[in-house]
């Protein structure tokens, strides 16, 4: 520890009312008197000399400076010199001090004379260090001097100024300003001193410096010099930092410079708390976790929530492993297995020192994904990442055992001491999974058995390849995104259905993935950790390489999705784009929270994650968190549907906080579609029926009112985006009981309205409290729909899907460069009509077999771009077609890592007028062949290939749902 944490590490803290001027009422609170003791909280380093500081004493901080007349409330704290330590606010501590950023400091420490002990003489005296910028402010850095000598130790003061505010201040300030007495040894026997206290060779020293200066203490000012020694002997490093008593010959202050294992007693973890910086540069951002606190400690652990020991010792024995075993958590390499359920055999062996620190060179990015650095030094950062993933681990652990996943919700350790549960399944996690098996990439996985059964999680690398994923080169082992998602994953499948069950069925198995990006956001949130992302919501930026999304459709702070939605996804009921509908609900529940309860400050977020403040005196998050994992252990079946989960979270608010938040709760669930009236079959339903009614408000109507050349037509109404494979609200077909009114909560909505013969058009609605009001729906002719009699002919399969007036089904053309293929359509009526706009979908439908499509269908074999072509005479001769539109090239303009369905949706193109009896879509190019995100060969790896237009099958594949055309 340096000599400054001297003053640090004996602080005492009070509450204090501070800004340009405070008022002396009383004694400190704390200690009597306003008197502290002394704490001595050095740390050893555990080779050579530790840092040690022989001042004694404190000096009291100035009686009754915790209150002030006027101004905001602070917190300081006070150093052994008797000036604070730190003065911290939320608000400006002091205002209007000039434009000048020193000046502006040095008029604050004036006109808080009584606080810091500085006359104006004394403060104009101060030295000028540094004017550090800060964004649009400042950090002043100001050093004392004590006669001529500069202070060698302490008197130093920081403050932090925006124009003419302070907004934060620390210092090491002496409120003994005197000269001190002469200097009464040489400095060549203050190195003698200092090299004979460190054990160093002052003959052989490859370094040796000594500078007057002074050091400040509780008893005075002391004359001294501070040497440098570094040792050149071939022993052990050693070098020193001492300040010796220029009058006495005293060692003063030492400070060892070399940096070595941390102490045996408190194991450190080197870690990225969140994930490395997001431009993937190979600047080193991890923190130094700790057990307990310590030098070069950025997070203190705390350790097991139940026990308080640390995260690598054994509870059987009480000792540590020295490993990347423990009780919660145990972490090995699987690299070289196929089986992605198997855990491997090396564990992290390490030193008795416990220090988990590793180098870190980014080589799985650097090497663009060259399998060769799994046999090099580093083995590719694998000792790295296994200490990394055992550390998130465990902080998932500590975090949801404070939330209730502990021993008796069936929570993951090795030993459960006698606090319920079996134990012996601690989580079992492989790092760098399958590295050696090109197969086994852009994934991430989580095993849970039941309770007993050691669950498994597999972490692999990322990379892309050709028509399936184009991640960057980077390592899953370090996005706690991912790491926390495929952890919750065990959470919410334990304490969902009693020890011995999971989630069950496609609506279980779709909150399932929802609650695990969700629990994953929400603890980073917590502890202020950013992940990667234009937002702190998005899941996988990391190792995706997308901002905006992540691995998900949407960012879940903007999701349009509700319950109508379910199988709304271009490849059909998936569990994880079905999740985002939970997600999109959960996380507006969330927000709900939020804007009642505030999300307080960062230190009262983690108080809470810490479990040091009652979940009631919590900001809204946390309230909602707390009642999310409540919620699991309301549901005696993992086989639930989307409502039984809302009847879960509405019951644990009404256990837990005796219902206080229904209202706000059944609002963001109607807005959502899981309002009063929401209703499915079972966990298997995909057509579930959706409800936007509040049974805890007034709620309003839309009545459709088809205009135009619509007024009979048989339309459908939507909520939200999509329209294929979703359920509407309302309807104008006397045949069906849906009806035309459709009750919803307040608020603005979009919509999709489609009918047979008009195709589809989005529109945005508000829907008033108390009011039904006509919602006027003005369509007109689609001159290109089947069931007004066009017909479709051309290139490829299922022609007649891409007029059929849905995007559930689909045309594909299988053989061949996309490029050119094309579909002629002939449009109702023998006489030309005009057209002036074309709607075209590149959707793709679900995953369902059709001897005419047969596989899988692919989301990079979906349009990217196309042309229109037009004729009214003579249209059996392709030379009788004329160009009237060439799409932009990104018409289906997708991201990084793959196309999603929110990009293929139905769009609309204005096209050159014209009359025309026949129409032709010609395809430019797919997602595959046209998309230069696509596109060359992107990595080092010699086994793979990543250009989607000549390596991948979809060369050859290109897809579209629809094509409309109307005259205006």
């Amino acid at each position: 520890m340096s000599s400054k944490s001297w003053l640090r590490s004996s602080t005492l803290i009070v509450v204090a009312l501070v800004a340009s001027a405070l008022a002396p009422t009383g004694a400190a609170r704390g200690a009597p008197g306003g008197q502290a003791p002394i704490v001595h909280d050095f740390q050893a380093e555990e080779h050579g000399k530790p840092d040690v500081d022989n001042r004694q004493g404190r000096v009291p901080p100035p009686a009754g400076v915790n209150a002030r007349r006027a101004g905001p409330e602070a917190e300081i704290r006070w150093n052994a010199l008797g000036t604070p330590a730190a003065v911290v606010s939320a608000e400006p501590l002091a205002e209007g001090l000039g434009a000048d950023p020193e000046q502006a400091a040095r008029a604050y420490l004036k006109n808080n004379e009584a606080i810091f002990g500085l006359s104006a003489e004394a403060v104009d005296a101060l030295e000028r260090v540094a004017v550090n910028p800060i964004g649009a402010g400042h950090a002043v850095l100001l050093r004392q001097k004590f006669g001529d000598l500069p202070a060698g130790v302490d008197g130093l003061v920081a403050v932090g100024v925006v124009d003419g505010t302070i907004r934060h201040v620390t210092s090491s300030l002496s409120r003994a300003t005197q000269a001190p007495p002469a200097a009464a040894i040489t400095a060549q026997q203050a190195m003698e001193i200092a090299a004979r206290d460190g054990g160093i060779d002052l003959a052989t020293a490859t370094t040796k410096q000594a500078a007057p200066v002074a050091v400040p203490a509780p008893d005075g000012v002391h004359n001294a010099y501070q040497v440098v020694l570094i040792g050149g002997g071939d022993g052990e490093a050693a070098g020193y930092t001492t300040h010796v008593d220029a009058v006495s010959g005293a060692v003063l202050v030492r400070e060892n410079l070399v940096d070595h294992h941390a102490d045996p007693e408190n194991p450190h973890w080197e870690v990225f708390p969140a994930n490395p910086r997001d431009d993937y540069s190979s600047a080193d951002t991890r923190q130094t976790w700790c057990h307990t606190p310590g030098p070069g400690c950025d997070y203190v652990s705390g350790g097991d929530p139940a026990t308080g020991k640390a995260w690598d010792v054994d509870h059987g024995t009480g000792e540590p492993t020295n490993t990347s075993l423990g009780n919660a958590a145990r972490t090995f390499e699987n690299r070289a297995s196929g089986d992605p359920f198997t855990v491997g055999t090396r564990s992290n062996v390490l030193t008795p020192s416990r220090n988990y620190v590793y180098p870190w060179r980014n080589t799985w990015y650097e090497a663009k994904c060259d399998p060769a650095v799994l046999d090099q030094p580093g083995e590719n950062d694998l000792e790295a990442a296994i200490a990394n993933l055992n550390a998130m681990h465990n902080r998932m652990h500590d975090w949801s055992y404070r939330l209730g996943f502990t021993e008796t919700a069936w929570n993951m350790q090795d030993d459960n001491g006698d606090r319920g549960g079996l134990g012996d399944d601690p989580e079992q996690g492989n790092a760098q999974a399958g590295a050696r098996v090109l197969s086994v990439r852009d994934n991430a996985n989580q095993i849970t058995g039941p309770d007993g059964v050691a669950p498994i999680t597999n972490m692999y690398l990322w990379q892309p390849i050709a028509g399936a994923f184009y991640a960057p080169c980077v390592d899953g082992d370090y996005d706690m995104s991912v790491i926390g998602h495929e952890y919750t994953h065990a959470i919410s499948g334990r304490m969902i259905g009693g020890p011995d069950a999971g989630w069950s069925g496609a609506q279980a198995g779709a909150m399932n993935e929802s609650t695990s990006d969700l629990f994953a956001m929400e603890y980073l949130f917590e502890y202020g950790f950013r992940p990667s992302g234009a937002t702190p919501y998005v899941t996988g930026g990391y190792v995706t390489g997308d901002r905006q999304r992540g691995i998900r459709n949407y960012d879940m702070s903007k999701s349009p999705l509700n319950y109508s939605n379910l199988n709304y996804d271009l490849v059909g009921q998936q569990v994880h784009a079905d999740g985002e509908i939970w997600s999109a609900t959960q996380f507006d529940v969330r927000a709900a929270f939020l804007k009642r309860y505030g999300d307080g400050t960062a230190k009262l977020q983690r108080s809470c994650a810490d479990g040091k403040t009652p979940v009631e005196k919590c900001p809204g998050n946390r309230r909602w968190a707390q009642l999310s994992f409540d919620a699991l252990l309301l549901m005696a079946s993992g086989a639930v549907t989307y409502v039984d989960h809302r009847d879960a979270l509405l019951a644990a608010d009404a256990i837990r906080f005796g219902g206080k938040n229904q209202d706000i709760m059944w609002r963001a669930f109607a807005e959502h579609g899981l309002g009063r009236d929401a209703a499915s079959t079972g966990p298997n339903d995909g057509e579930a029926t959706p409800s936007f009614v509040n049974p805890t408000g007034r709620n309003g109507s839309l009545q459709m009112k088809p205009l135009g050349e619509a007024k009979d037509a048989a339309l459908r109404l939507y909520v939200g985006d999509y329209e294929g494979r979703v359920v509407p609200v309302a309807d104008t077909d006397p045949a069906t009981p849906l009806g035309d009114t459709v009750e919803m909560t307040p608020g603005v909505y979009d919509f999709v309205v489609a009918g047979s013969g008009f195709g589809h058009k989005r529109l945005k609605f508000a829907v008033l409290p108390g009011v039904k009001l006509p919602l006027p729906l003005l369509l007109t002719r689609n001159h290109a729909s089947a069931s007004n009699g066009a017909a479709a002919s051309g290139d490829g399969v299922n022609q007649a899907k891409l007029i059929d007036e849905t995007e559930a089904t689909n045309w594909a053309s299988l053989t061949g460069a996309p490029a050119g293929k094309s579909v002629v359509v002939d449009l109702a009526g023998d006489a030309p009509v005009k057209v002036g706009r074309v709607q075209v979908s590149a959707m793709l439908r679900p995953n369902v077999n059709d001897p005419a499509d047969p596989g899988g269908q692919n989301r990079f074999s979906s349009l990217r771009a196309f042309e229109v072509l037009a004729c009214s005479s003579g249209c059996a001769d392709p030379a009788n077609f004329k160009k009237i539109y060439t799409s932009p090239a990104d018409a289906f303009q997708t991201s990084l890592p793959r196309p999603r369905g929110a990009d293929m949706i139905f769009k609309s193109f204005d096209v050159r007028d014209t009359s025309a009896t026949h129409l032709v879509l010609r395809v430019v190019s797919s997602q595959c062949t046209g998309n230069p995100l696509y596109a060359g060969e992107q990595d080092n790896d010699p086994n793979s290939a990543t250009d989607c237009a000549t390596a991948s099958p979809q060369r050859e594949h290109v897809r579209a749902a629809e094509f409309q055309a109307f005259s205006h």
